[in-house]
């Protein structure tokens, strides 16, 4: 089992940065992609961005030039940058990752989540 922790989460002013990050532990698993989703009060969790083991990265263009994904495989670990925060950035942050346990199986995790809050 791989287990996923973050931290980093706040409160913020707009306009104001934070990073954010999510360990990985456990044993016998080999990461493909890391990503980060949020989840806004009363709506569906979505996708934010994504980086592979070979460090392609991806964003949902709600976050392109503000947000930067970026991972220290050597530490199973997956940070957000987020820059430029607006009201709309608030909601609870989720890091995921899959990829493969013991050379078998595949394997899906996710963390605990991390609140984000933009306010003045």
């Amino acid at each position: 089992q791989v287990q996923l922790v973050e931290s980093g989460g706040g409160l913020v002013q707009p306009g104001g940065s934070l990073r954010l990050s999510c360990a990985a532990s456990g044993s016998g698993f080999k990461i493909n992609v890391m990503a980060w989703y949020r989840q806004a009060p009363g709506k569906q969790r979505d996708l934010v961005a994504t980086v592979t083991s070979g460090g392609s990265t991806n964003y949902a263009d709600s976050v392109k030039g503000r947000f930067t994904i970026s991972r220290d495989s050597a530490k199973n670990t997956v940070y957000l940058q987020m820059n430029s925060l607006k009201p709309e950035d608030t909601a609870v942050y989720y890091c995921n990752a899959v990829g493969i346990l013991f050379g078998a199986t595949t394997f899906g995790s996710w963390g605990q989540g991390t609140q984000v809050t933009v306010s003045s």
